[in-house]
């Protein structure tokens, strides 16, 4: 079943009004816009427990101070069709994504954070879907693939041999700008709570260190912003940020890969992103959303 099938059923089994439901996003989720203030995500099959650990984020979350994107309460979470499970949450109207001052502020209050005592979050794992990603890709070449093989097998050496300067903690891990989200009244929400888990700090400060440093997406005005309101810790600084960059970028590389399959747009970003890992394309590097 497609992800609008699975979608429409799963509201016929909650007494959702699904007519009219917009995509906004299809990835490793499915996300549709209903009427009535309403988000559908659609996750991918087998991930039934992940989205009930959702569910018990978002509560916890909330609970502990941290605004976070909430579920609808009225409607039975999740919905199971085809194995595939569907929750429904509250839509955030009229929002922007956060300055990197605000998500920096965001990450600090949720880096403090003990972890929930009735319920447990994985241990982060930055490897997770990279291999299948680079064996299965069919847009790139056997050298390609030979060589992000080997380069992700010279990450894992390197990430286990990364100094540990802290206790692991409560992370996000995918803490972009456009995970956390500031509409009008101007209190940053926290979205996306698939990777919540406990893991290195300094994880959830690489993305916006990259776009800064290997892309030059933000100013230097706005990186030191961001480095302030998280509490003075430059994670450029860090014996690890090289390691933990290369690792970031290539996991944004075997995205591409996966989203090529059936993109031919999608296919020649991910052509460029392998060159640019490889060292065909100095830095700063321009990649294209997908």
């Amino acid at each position: 079943m497609s992800a609008k099938d699975v979608l429409t059923r799963a509201a016929e089994l909650s007494g959702i009004d699904a007519a009219g439901a917009v995509c906004i996003r299809e990835g490793s989720n499915a996300i549709y816009e209903l009427t009535d203030g309403i988000v559908a995500r659609v996750g991918k099959p087998g991930s039934v427990a992940a989205a009930v650990r959702e569910i018990r984020i978002s509560e916890w979350l909330n609970q502990s101070g941290i605004p976070t994107v909430e579920v609808v309460t009225a409607a039975t979470q999740p919905i199971v069709v085809d194995d595939r499970p569907v929750t429904w949450w509250r839509l955030i109207p009229d929002h922007r994504a956060a300055t990197p001052e605000e998500l920096g502020a965001t990450l600090r209050a949720l880096h403090a954070l003990p972890p929930p005592s009735t319920f447990e979050l994985p241990t982060y794992d930055p490897f997770a879907g990279i291999e299948e990603r680079v064996t299965g890709a069919t847009t790139i070449n056997q050298d390609d693939r030979s060589w992000l093989a080997g380069h992700c097998a010279e990450l894992e050496k390197r990430y286990g041999e990364l100094p540990v300067t802290a206790p692991m903690a409560v992370i996000h891990g995918d803490a972009w700008q456009g995970n956390v989200v500031v509409p009008a009244s101007g209190i940053p929400i926290v979205l996306d709570l698939d990777m919540v888990s406990i893991g290195l700090r300094e994880w959830d400060l690489i993305q916006l260190a990259v776009d800064y440093v290997d892309f030059e997406r933000i100013s230097g005005d706005e990186y030191r912003a961001f480095v302030a309101a998280y509490g003075g810790i430059d994670v450029t600084r860090w014996p690890g940020f090289r390691t933990l960059a290369d690792i970031q970028e290539l996991r944004w590389t075997a995205f591409s890969l996966s989203v090529a399959q059936t993109r031919q747009t999608a296919a020649a970003e991910a052509c460029h992103r392998v060159a640019c890992l490889r060292g065909a394309v100095p830095r700063p590097w321009r990649w294209s959303a997908l």
